[in-house]
């Protein structure tokens, strides 16, 4: 792929060093003189110094070709517009854009500007499946394609302890992909026997979640 990366501070140009070393055609653009200078030592001719909210600089980068644009730059107003520009102006079908402040999450979503990659989202997403007594945890969620992943810990009072996988009733559009027993994962056949504390990963439609969570008494 060729792949624009927006902003070259840790996250930036660690990315664009990943891609590079996956035999990627990387293009990082840097706004700040000084940062440019530091980075341009490294990377040599992948990065560009340039505003990438003007268009003459995206279009210097060759984001007419681009197959991804990323911008992941510490300020979520030039990663909106910079997404937005990408995709409207110049089709491009793959963005990702990084959310510093999770407040700003809505006007991402406004835009329809997705995938978004939030630190924040992603370290609490960590803690809740650390914290016990959490009864389900959010693990993946792909709103424009209707999927969700989630885990959920099963209590002593669930209607499905000491059923097996293929006894219990799912909902529609819902599969039980894994379960995690004493800090043990292991993919689940029909005979698979349920248990009080089991954390069972779920692969379902978003629409589906309360129904499930309350047949599995989570």
């Amino acid at each position: 792929m060729y792949v624009i990366v927006v902003g070259a501070g840790k996250v930036g140009v660690n990315l664009t060093r990943e891609l590079i070393e996956q035999e990627h055609e990387v293009t990082l653009i840097e706004q700040n003189r000084t940062r440019y200078v530091a980075v341009e030592q490294e990377l040599e001719h992948s990065i560009q110094h340039g505003d990438a909210s003007e268009l003459w600089v995206l279009e210097r980068a060759g984001i007419e070709r681009a197959d991804m644009v990323i911008a992941v730059t510490g300020d979520d107003e030039d990663n909106i517009l910079i997404c937005q520009v990408a995709k409207e102006k110049y089709g491009a079908d793959r963005i990702i854009a990084r959310v510093n402040n999770p407040r700003n999450r809505p006007h991402f979503d406004l835009l329809g500007i997705k995938p978004v990659v939030s630190a924040t989202d992603l370290i609490l997403r960590l803690l809740e499946h650390e914290v016990p007594h959490r009864n389900m945890v959010h693990l993946l969620d792909l709103e424009e394609e209707r999927i969700e992943i989630i885990e959920v810990r099963l209590g002593e009072d669930s209607p499905v302890v000491g059923r097996t996988v293929g006894e219990i009733d799912t909902p529609d559009r819902t599969l039980l992909i894994s379960i995690l027993r004493e800090g043990v994962g292991f993919v689940p056949t029909v005979n698979s026997e349920l248990r009080a504390g089991d954390d069972v990963l779920m692969v379902l439609d978003p629409r589906q979640e309360e129904e499930l969570k309350r047949r599995l008494g989570a």
